[in-house]
């Protein structure tokens, strides 16, 4: 090879190295456990943390959104799910937090918007309460499985643990119909999400590990995040639909009342899915949030 062809291949590998850098698909955490991370676009950073069963996967008609609108979006697919790894271990808020918080760490990434829906959104809650830090201006809940799912002594909002027994239960004996049942309550009703985007769904909730799965319906049925939320101090954007029956749009007012800084935005024709039911509401109030 000629001094010429040697420095040409030298100059593009190094190149194409700068122009990965940041980028990678998967990320290491923990001793052999990699995330799947998508990353796309230039500008301010925007972190999307998934729900229970779904992946990072979920915010595709987010990420193009926000990519066209100069800014960075970083999906994250949290251990147990999606293209993630699926170890034997604990899943549960802890982990998922720092899990997070060592992707945001390992990018360098500063000032960013954490958004989080459904169970994603109570780990969101969870990672700004722990490691509130330069890394995160801005919160957005959508949906969001808190500051608790379940029923309490003190608490009359969401499932019953009982209930929740009964979907753990489930998940260890018939996985596919538990989450046919909660295919059919996603939306405002059973035809408010078209059947390809709820077979799409489905094709990614299949994907997540059983026993990921049935351990984070045990982290949703016990974790309380009430005393959480006195520590967020950042601003707060909390997107509810108000059909929602698989997180209650009384658990909006809740936050609303913990959280300091925060509003409400209502989606009066979505029930749990308002980033596919009301898509274009959902993307414009959140670039808005995103501009203010």
């Amino acid at each position: 090879m000629s001094a010429t062809i040697a420095l040409a291949s030298a100059t593009a590998d190094a190149q194409n190295k700068s122009n990965s850098y940041g980028r990678e698909e998967y990320i290491t955490v923990d001793k052999q456990v990699k995330l799947h991370v998508t990353d796309w676009g230039e500008g301010k950073p925007v972190v999307l943390i998934h729900g229970w069963p779904l992946s990072d996967a979920m915010y595709e008609y987010q990420y193009q959104f926000l990519v066209e609108k100069g800014y960075r979006v970083i999906g994250i697919t949290l251990r147990g799910f999606g293209k993630s790894d699926k170890p034997y271990g604990v899943y549960n808020y802890d982990v998922y937090a720092q899990d997070i918080k060592t992707v945001l760490d390992k990018l360098n990434i500063q000032d960013a918007t954490l958004g989080g829906f459904s169970m994603g959104g109570a780990i969101s809650i969870h990672y700004i309460a722990n490691y509130n830090n330069n890394r995160v201006s801005k919160l957005a809940l959508f949906g969001a499985a808190a500051p608790s799912w379940t029923k309490r002594a003190d608490y009359a909002f969401g499932f019953t643990p009982e209930a929740v027994n009964d979907l753990i239960a489930l998940s260890k004996t018939n996985r596919p119909q538990l989450l046919e049942n909660f295919g059919k309550i996603f939306g405002a009703s059973e035809t408010s999400i078209r059947a390809g985007l709820g077979n799409w769904l489905g094709g990614i909730n299949i994907e997540a590990s059983p026993y990921a799965t049935t351990q984070s319906l045990i982290a949703l049925r016990d974790t309380d995040l009430r005393e959480e939320l006195s520590n967020i101090n950042i601003p707060t954007a909390i997107f509810h639909g108000t059909k929602d029956v698989i997180c209650e749009f009384a658990l909006a007012e809740q936050m609303n009342i913990g959280i300091k800084n925060s509003y409400i935005v209502k989606f009066e024709n979505s029930g749990h899915g308002l980033f596919l039911e009301e898509l274009e509401k959902f993307n414009n109030e959140l670039l808005s949030f995103l501009q203010k």
